[in-house]
């Protein structure tokens, strides 16, 4: 049959809509493929200083390559795929300006994410990734199989990268801190415990917006190093105090409500029940224990991929995972707690509000 009379054949919508689909289908697996190569751009740029050492106006490629000491023709290139990315627009050939996107990358910006792509491009966290498939086939941690230990004990034996994993999670949490003060009715309690709470910034935005409020931050030495900065920047003094502990073993008593955020998702069921009986332990009558996390819905959402990436992270590196609500309240059942109501922190997505009280 000729090609001519085979084409004849065919209906519009197969001549039309199939290879349509077709092309859009392998942009879009074209364009995830490149995905970590986008990654280690990001990366580069940091490590570079770019966005620093361009500042506020236009450079020619020539200017950023000698202040960063490298050569102009790779520079020139790198800056053109920061363009391409969003980061930087080129104005004029060889001439670029960062863009507010792209200015985020400063390590002093408000709202900085500098030290969340060091961490989240950094070997440390990729490597595991290369066996993701491994940990599907076996639901084991790939980190440990890679790394001959787990991420947290790796951590400990490199205080660089904890310092690093540490800033990473204050920025993150930046955003969180500025909407939960005023997302949660903080007003009926009087003294709050940020639970594995790190560097301070998501306590200090609470106790700031509620000044009737004092607080502990609790974590591990290592956790807590820039605490006392935090609590100092802030004024908060005489308000809040940082407590050095193990949440595997107790948590500190003395508060109404204990504040959990992105720490649950680190672990697998059992551990997670572990952190939140030792919350119930010391709860006291109409106290609370505040869950903030992702909550996965019944069937994935479009847009939602970063919380499905979250969830493989925890698979191949920690051993945690994202959960269904139904899952958070099967945690808080076995952990003594009955779970109240959950609610999106819709200025802080993905983040829900999860509450439990003792059950």
């Amino acid at each position: 049959m000729g090609q001519r009379e085979n084409e004849g054949r065919k209906t519009p919508e197969a001549n039309s809509d199939v290879p349509a689909a077709g092309e859009a289908g392998r942009e879009l697996i074209v364009r995830l493929a490149f995905g970590s190569m986008a990654a280690q751009t990001l990366r580069a740029a940091v490590r570079l200083r770019v966005v620093e050492l361009m500042g506020d106006t236009p450079r020619q490629a020539t200017e950023v390559a000698e202040a960063a000491g490298a050569a102009p023709q790779p520079m020139a290139r790198l800056l053109r795929a920061l363009s391409a990315l969003g980061l930087l627009e080129e104005r004029a050939p060889g001439t670029f300006a960062v863009t507010p996107a792209g200015a985020l990358l400063h390590p002093e910006a408000q709202g900085s994410v500098a030290s969340f792509v060091r961490m989240f491009t950094d070997p440390a966290l990729v490597r595991a990734w290369e066996h993701l498939d491994d940990s599907v086939r076996t639901g084991e941690v790939a980190f440990d199989a890679v790394f001959g230990t787990d991420f947290f004990s790796h951590l400990g034996r490199h205080p660089e990268l904890s310092a690093e994993f540490n800033a990473a999670m204050s920025q993150a949490v930046a955003g969180t801190a500025a909407v939960l003060p005023h997302a949660f009715d903080f007003g009926r309690f009087r003294h709050v415990t940020d639970v594995g709470g790190g560097h301070g910034t998501l306590l200090a935005g609470v106790l700031a917006a509620h000044p009737h409020l004092s607080g502990a931050v609790f974590d591990t030495a290592e956790g807590l190093a820039r605490a006392p900065e935090t609590i100092e920047r802030h004024g908060l003094g005489g308000r809040c105090a940082p407590v050095a502990g193990d949440f595997f073993r107790s948590v500190p008593e003395g508060s109404d409500i204990y504040l959990v955020k992105s720490v649950l998702h680190d672990w697998p069921d059992e551990r997670a029940v572990t952190i939140l009986r030792h919350c119930r332990a010391v709860l006291p009558p109409g106290g609370t224990v505040l869950i903030v996390e992702p909550v996965l819905p019944g069937t994935v959402r479009a847009g939602s991929a970063g919380t499905y990436l979250s969830d493989l992270n925890m698979l191949v590196n920690l051993g945690g995972r994202e959960r269904t609500r139904e899952e958070f309240a099967e945690l808080c059942r076995s952990a003594g707690l009955a779970l109240t109501s959950v609610a999106q922190l819709a200025e802080a997505a993905p983040y829900s509000l999860i509450e439990a009280v003792a059950g």
